[in-house]
């Protein structure tokens, strides 16, 4: 698999569904995605990172990132921008080198190891998404999830079957489209 040529499918796929939902609101005269928490890919998973540049610098999005605090609590999302300072957080990841936390986001791209065409996630086992998503629900707080994973990631032919803590994704995205339809918000 060609994975910068993957990453950049993905990359268009997302740009092209934020852009459509963002115009079908707006003309809708409803509340338009303003906060994406996103991620900072590691060396196996989709690369977003040009696509973040592109929504910070030129789009309007605020964009943050997720940032360990402490094991077993929810991630906290810290504002980032192409100019940020970062630092090496937990397991090696790069977080924005601020305490400043950012807005609840209304879109979150979730790293996705592994899932189902029902939106059932794989992660790494750490359970820090389930927590924070879990912590969004129970704020009330409307919110869009899309895991991004590569095609190959794809578990609905095989006995997977969810844990009970674990939260489905509104939507996937995939080097090959969307296995899980793509939300409509």
């Amino acid at each position: 698999m060609d994975t910068n040529r993957g990453a950049l499918l993905i990359r268009g796929r997302l740009f092209t569904w934020l852009a459509t939902t963002r115009t079908r609101l707006q003309e809708a005269n409803r509340p338009v995605p303003k906060h994406i928490a996103a991620y900072w890919a590691l060396d196996q998973e989709p690369d977003l990172l040009p696509l973040l540049y592109q929504l910070a610098a030129e789009e309007g999005f605020e964009v943050s990132l997720p940032c360990v605090v402490a094991p077993d609590t929810p991630l906290v999302f810290r504002p980032w921008h192409e100019d940020m300072p970062m630092k090496t957080g937990a397991f090696g990841i790069q977080e924005p080198d601020t305490e400043q936390v950012a807005p609840n986001p209304d879109v979150v791209l979730v790293p996705t190891l592994g899932f189902t065409r029902e939106g059932d996630r794989l992660g790494y086992g750490k359970g820090f998404y389930d927590r924070t998503l879990g912590q969004l629900h129970e704020q009330a707080h409307p919110f869009t999830t899309i895991g991004i994973a590569w095609a190959v990631g794809d578990l609905s032919d095989t006995d997977y079957h969810c844990q009970h803590h674990d939260v489905p994704l509104d939507g996937i995205l995939t080097d090959k489209g969307w296995p899980k339809a793509a939300p409509v918000l």
